[in-house]
């Protein structure tokens, strides 16, 4: 879901709900912490170079249960944002805090709200790999009459 898209949808709104992927809701009094952009410039394991940039939503649970974020609130945040760091029309990733360690979701609509969903890791120089599907085990990854030593192009 994109910036804009995020900001259509709220002002439509009178609450602001967010789901996280097992079913559980955000508790009604999170807050979000930080709007802002995340970019990311790396070598994928096929050596091909590449950036990467996101708005970002910190979402922050805390025992102050008089405060609730509106949706008209978080759409003047996001405006701040876009005014005062030249925010993009970025796709969004959401951070928020598990039991162990902060997870990082995409964000999209649901029945209910807004809903956190899942992101998966990939390898991203498929061909360079020779992977055409993800893999079931180790042997897969190795194709017939190959090794993956160092220096191979292999992942």
């Amino acid at each position: 879901m994109k910036l804009s898209e995020v900001k259509d949808y709220l002002t439509q709104r009178d609450t602001l709900l967010f789901t996280l992927p097992d079913g559980t809701r955000v508790p009604a009094h999170f807050h979000v912490t930080e709007v802002g952009e995340v970019s990311k410039t790396f070598i994928d394991c096929g050596g091909t170079l590449r950036r990467e940039r996101v708005a970002n939503f910190q979402l922050w649970n805390a025992d102050d249960y008089d405060h609730r974020l509106h949706p008209g609130k978080l759409v003047d945040i996001i405006t701040l944002a876009e005014d005062r760091l030249g925010l993009a029309d970025l796709e969004i990733e959401v951070e928020y805090q598990g039991p162990d360690t902060i997870g990082k979701y995409g964000l999209a609509v649901d029945a209910d709200g807004l809903a956190l969903t899942s992101r998966q890791t990939d390898c991203l120089a498929r061909e360079t790999c020779d992977i055409s599907q993800p893999a079931t085990s180790l042997t897969n990854l190795i194709a017939p009459g190959s090794s993956c030593a160092p220096g191979s192009g292999c992942c």
